[in-house]
């Protein structure tokens, strides 16, 4: 954790941030003096994540990250309370487990939409207001790298997401933006367990094959998040940190 002053210069949008990791990313800047605002489609679960937040660093709006006019519109509300926005975490995501024959044109559109497009989107208009450089931080997964049976169209989405990330680590380097990525391995969520391990025994399965033999917390990952903006990590872009307690490289042993 930082120190309680050490982003106190920073304007952060956390997308996805009315519950779980998004959430979990919001407090922690926060709590290292950040003004935070949180964005999402459910407007109670982004007041809910506000209430937590010290008092007048804390904003919620409201938008659907596929539609760009609805981005810039978040932008504008973000700026005319706490100014441009310096800090960009992209973790608003969408994911149902399922065979990929199964999978509809629009499951896989609208989970490919808020992942990919949505990271797209927001990182452009956060590009298109920066002045003096900033952070952007995307949330991708394990499976970016090894594919996800069951999560194709959340796999292909998120690898998409790693490439987007070093793609633009270097194009925008030379304006002082870095783009960074984490990859979380299983996270003990209220959302990702209800999507991901519905019941006991796929729940105890995955985490057979956690190394570490727990699952992360949400804070935890915070963590990687406020050090990836921080100026401790003032000379890393384009990298995608992984925090999955050898989840993945199990999974390729397994395999």
């Amino acid at each position: 954790m930082l120190a309680p002053d050490a982003l106190a210069d920073r304007v952060c949008l956390v997308t996805g941030g009315g519950s779980g990791l998004g959430r979990a990313f919001a407090t922690a800047l926060a709590a290292a003096g950040a003004r935070v605002a949180v964005l999402g489609r459910r407007e109670e679960a982004l007041l809910e994540t506000v209430a937590g937040l010290p008092s007048g660093r804390g904003l919620a709006t409201v938008a659907d990250v596929r539609d760009p006019a609805a981005v810039a519109a978040a932008f504008d509300a973000v700026e005319a309370t706490f100014g441009t926005v310096t800090t960009l975490v992209n973790n608003a995501a969408g994911n149902f487990v399922a065979p990929a024959e199964e999978i509809s044109p629009n499951g896989w559109r609208a989970v490919v939409g808020i992942v990919l497009d949505g990271t797209f989107h927001c990182s452009r208009e956060f590009a298109l207001r920066a002045s003096g450089g900033g952070q952007i931080v995307n949330i991708v997964a394990t499976y970016a790298f090894s594919g996800g049976p069951g999560n194709a169209h959340s796999a292909a989405a998120k690898a998409g997401v790693v490439n987007l990330t070093r793609s633009l680590a270097v194009e925008w380097a030379p304006r002082g933006i870095r783009v960074n990525a984490i990859a979380p391995g299983p996270v003990d969520t209220g959302g990702a367990g209800a999507k991901l391990w519905s019941t006991p025994e796929v729940r105890d399965r995955v985490l057979a094959s956690v190394p570490a033999g727990r699952f992360a917390t949400g804070e935890e990952i915070a963590d990687v998040c406020t050090f990836l903006v921080s100026d401790h990590a003032a000379y890393i872009t384009g990298d995608v940190i992984v925090a999955d307690g050898g989840f993945g490289l199990n999974q390729l042993r397994l395999g």
